[in-house]
């Protein structure tokens, strides 16, 4: 399996190889770089994609710290660098996004496109804090199993969560979530509600960025994302929201992209 030890991090990744542009996928909180295959079986045709989980999640390795999102961006930037494939195309959704906006702004060289979906540049709302801490507390001291319940309707939204054809999907996701490590995750978790906006670092951004949201996001409402929307104009950004989407996105498949 490709790992790369590095950042003081074991991080895992998949790589379709082949000699075109390179994509780079950052998943969101809770899941891994599985979250983007039907990206990836998309675009790989014409351009190498590369996917990665963040520490703690997924097939990554378990550290003590480094879950604070600015370790994470070290994280993104050393495999980049690691993989040599500079300058590339960023996408991050939600926890990706987060990292994504960094990496733009203090990296530039190392990117030549970014995608945000279901992200925004500020701190968590406090009003989510209190629900999501107790959640956080209750999965590390009783285990995943207990919260899947609460956090399905939060990531999914109902479009997606009353489809009865989507069944399969939904056990898959919901299993997903469920077979994250437990230390691991809950100190990615904290590691997201403890964040600290970036903002400020918007206006240094200079390459070409698209912003997607959906209309049913719940866990970053598009009010977030709209600040950035209507910064966006008159700049090199593109923005679109789409409807019936929830949280996670990438369950449009690859048109949000």
């Amino acid at each position: 399996m490709p790992y790369a030890d590095l950042n003081g991090a074991r991080i895992y990744f998949t790589d379709t190889g082949g000699d075109g542009e390179v994509i780079v996928f950052s998943h969101g909180l809770l899941f891994n770089g599985a979250m983007f295959e039907a990206q990836i079986a998309h675009f790989r045709k014409h351009h190498r994609c590369i996917a990665f989980d963040h520490r703690g999640q997924g097939q990554s390795g378990v550290t003590k710290g480094g879950y604070d999102i600015e370790t994470l961006t070290a994280d993104a930037a050393a495999l980049i660098r690691h993989l040599e494939i500079a300058p590339c195309h960023f996408v991050g959704l939600s926890m990706g996004g987060f990292v994504g906006m960094r990496l733009a702004a203090r990296n530039p060289d190392l990117l030549k496109t970014l995608t945000l979906l279901s992200t925004s540049a500020d701190p968590e709302p406090v009003e989510n804090g209190a629900k999501y801490r107790l959640l956080n507390l209750v999965a590390r001291w009783i285990g995943l199993w207990a919260v899947v319940g609460r956090v399905m309707p939060i990531v999914f939204g109902q479009t997606f969560l009353t489809d009865a054809t989507r069944a399969t999907e939904k056990v898959r996701w919901a299993k997903a979530i469920a077979a994250n490590d437990r230390i691991g995750i809950t100190r990615a978790v904290s590691g997201v509600i403890e964040r600290v906006g970036c903002g400020d670092l918007l206006e240094l951004i200079r390459m070409p960025v698209g912003i997607g949201v959906g209309d049913e996001d719940v866990a970053t409402e598009p009010r977030k994302s709209m600040p950035y929307m209507r910064r966006s104009r008159g700049r090199n950004w593109r923005s679109s929201m789409a409807q019936g989407i929830p949280h996670q996105s990438k369950l449009r498949g690859r048109s949000m992209i």
